[in-house]
């Protein structure tokens, strides 16, 4: 099932995605939901994230083709940062460029775990029960801040400029992510592809580990990490973000 949200005659709605049309339920995304009978035709409405995040966690050298062709290590443990809530946008929604002294902004096309139930020092096995669904999602970087100061990387301040958190356009909750690829499409042209199973630490695994480290709470994101393919964009470019089972996000950046 594809979950949604969206804003429609001054009114936030959520439910399930059907062709052209919302499914407008009642409740609890997260808990018990329930349809209203009513049916909202899209073209009619703006997109909105799937969910409101309360925090959202992004891995860093998490594909094995990366780590090969660019001389990583492969880590023992996952490594993550903190996507602020600023940086949170939707589907269709236009991001801003930072200030050109900022330098050249990159994308980074990923999957994204929604959380559904609480989870705290869970196992492996149990995160499954744990994990809502999956979405679509593009980490921008400012690529020459991070590195700025040799002292200290800067990864907050490089993926914390607003816009830079694309999440959506839905949440679909039947999905196999090792059976999935990824692809991204910049100004038209295909920069990435790459097969989901080629993670080093699997979304139950990331799950699992992260809750040992906070308590993760439902509606959080995990970002998995991108792959090979990541370049700087122009402002004008639209990004589209497409995961085999998911559907396709897109952002005009700039």
């Amino acid at each position: 099932m594809k979950w949604m949200r969206c804003r429609q005659g001054g009114r936030e709605l959520f439910g399930l995605l059907e062709g052209d049309q919302l499914a407008v339920q009642e409740g609890d995304l997260f808990g018990a939901a329930r349809p209203t009978g009513e049916r909202v035709d899209l073209a009619d409405a703006q997109w909105l994230m799937p969910c409101r995040p309360g925090k959202m966690l992004a891995l860093w050298n998490n594909f094995r083709a990366a780590a090969e062709k660019n001389g990583w290590a492969i880590p023992a443990e996952p490594l993550y940062f903190v996507k602020t809530r600023n940086s949170f946008a939707a589907h269709g929604q236009a991001i801003a460029a930072p200030a050109a002294e900022v330098g050249r902004v990159a994308y980074e096309g990923e999957l994204a775990i929604v959380i559904g139930r609480r989870a705290k020092n869970v196992s492996i096995e149990q995160a499954a029960a744990h994990i809502f669904g999956y979405s679509c999602a593009n980490d921008l970087t400012a690529m020459e801040l991070l590195q700025r100061d040799p002292s200290f990387p800067q990864w907050t301040r490089a993926k914390g400029f607003d816009g830079f958190g694309v999440f959506g356009p839905v949440i679909e909750t039947d999905f196999d992510p090792a059976k999935a690829s990824l692809h991204t499409v910049v100004g038209g042209r295909e920069r990435q592809n790459y097969p989901l199973a080629d993670m080093i630490f699997t979304p139950h695994e990331l799950v699992s580990r992260i809750s040992h480290d906070m308590t993760l709470e439902p509606g959080d994101v995990i970002l998995c990490g991108t792959s090979l393919g990541v370049l700087p964009m122009k402002p004008g470019t639209t990004v589209e973000v497409e995961i085999d089972g998911i559907g396709r996000l897109v952002n005009t950046y700039g």
